[in-house]
């Protein structure tokens, strides 16, 4: 009732975090959420889920929680049906009762319909916890009307809100662990339909905590620094790789959570970012971006809804893939 964690919840996160640093699966990121719940469930038994009736999708059960069913109350997950609103409004209730952490599940372009609950949560400052899969145009063939593109840049706009989107299951881990540990105020995962490669293998400190980091340094001075979030993280990666090779060095920055970003020292964010060109990549809106790529920065990502598609054509004909992030450094570098 406290709100404490239990004394082994570091023990679960150490030995989650190990076994990903190890193993490096190719998970899209909300496969890798799921294994995080099955490290997590077990060691936190406040941890109490449900899905607004896409359980299959957004993969937030986990073995042995139970059902709640009516009548029987001893179950762990509850299938909250097609009601967002009143899944994440309940949850804040739950919340504020004490002694349970709540998670929810639902595809993240969803949140339109959770928006005045996930606002009372963030002015409480209560501890809700939700899943949000299907994350941007990678979800291909549903098309634009479940593809959020503007969805990241209107809830980073909310006061109070932690909005996390990992770029592979070992940052994926990071950010549970994370989202479990705040106590003050809601936290969201964006996270992938699509596959995403592992990034890192290094399992010590949870780099996500500081919002973002250098994954990859340039070989040599700085000519430009790439800033990625989620499954754009690797792609910025693949033209790092090319850069590089053309002989432009060419650092990687991972950006899975603004808001902590902006919590760190002006010094921290200056050496992450550096002081050449800056390129953002993400596949939704450029809105607020600026903030990290300053005036003279290119963002490379979605100026308009997206299409139905396979993931992989739809991120040609949108122009985010690597060859296009090179060639926009190329031409800006003269």
């Amino acid at each position: 009732m406290a709100g404490r964690l239990p004394e082994n919840f570091h023990e679960a996160v150490a030995g989650l975090r190990g076994d990903i640093a190890t193993s490096r699966p190719k998970l899209a990121s909300r496969q890798s959420s799921q294994k995080a719940l099955e490290a997590l469930v077990p060691a936190i038994p406040e941890l109490v889920g449900g899905s607004a009736d896409l359980t299959g999708s957004n993969l937030t059960l986990v073995k042995g929680m139970g059902a709640v069913t009516p009548g029987s109350y001893g179950g762990r997950y509850i299938h909250w049906g097609v009601r967002e609103h009143g899944m994440a409004a309940a949850m804040n209730g739950m919340a504020l009762h004490g002694g349970i952490i709540p998670y929810s599940g639902t595809f993240f372009v969803f949140t339109d319909y959770m928006r005045p609950a996930i606002r009372l949560a963030a002015l409480m400052r209560q501890r809700v916890i939700h899943v949000l899969t299907h994350d941007s145009i990678g979800l291909g063939e549903d098309g634009p009307t479940h593809q959020p593109v503007e969805h990241l840049a209107s809830l980073r706009a909310m006061p109070n809100v932690f909005m996390f989107r990992p770029g592979d299951a070992l940052e994926t881990a990071e950010c549970w662990e994370l989202a479990i540990r705040r106590n003050d105020g809601p936290s969201l995962l964006a996270l992938s339909r699509q596959a995403l490669p592992a990034m890192r293998g290094d399992a010590g400190e949870n780099r996500s905590a500081r919002g973002g980091y250098v994954l990859a340094e340039a070989d040599g001075a700085r000519s430009a620094t790439l800033i990625a979030t989620g499954s754009e993280v690797a792609i910025a990666m693949a033209a790092r790789e090319a850069l590089q090779a053309d002989g432009i060095p060419t650092a990687v920055v991972s950006l899975p959570c603004w808001e902590l970003f902006a919590l760190q020292d002006e010094s921290y964010r200056a050496d992450v970012l550096g002081n050449v060109l800056r390129v953002g990549v993400e596949a939704a809106s450029g809105f607020g971006w600026e903030r990290w790529l300053g005036p003279d920065g290119i963002f490379i990502g979605m100026s308009g809804f997206g299409a139905s598609a396979p993931f992989e054509e739809l991120y040609r004909y949108f122009g985010i893939t690597a060859d296009a992030i090179a060639a926009a450094v190329k031409r800006r570098l003269g």
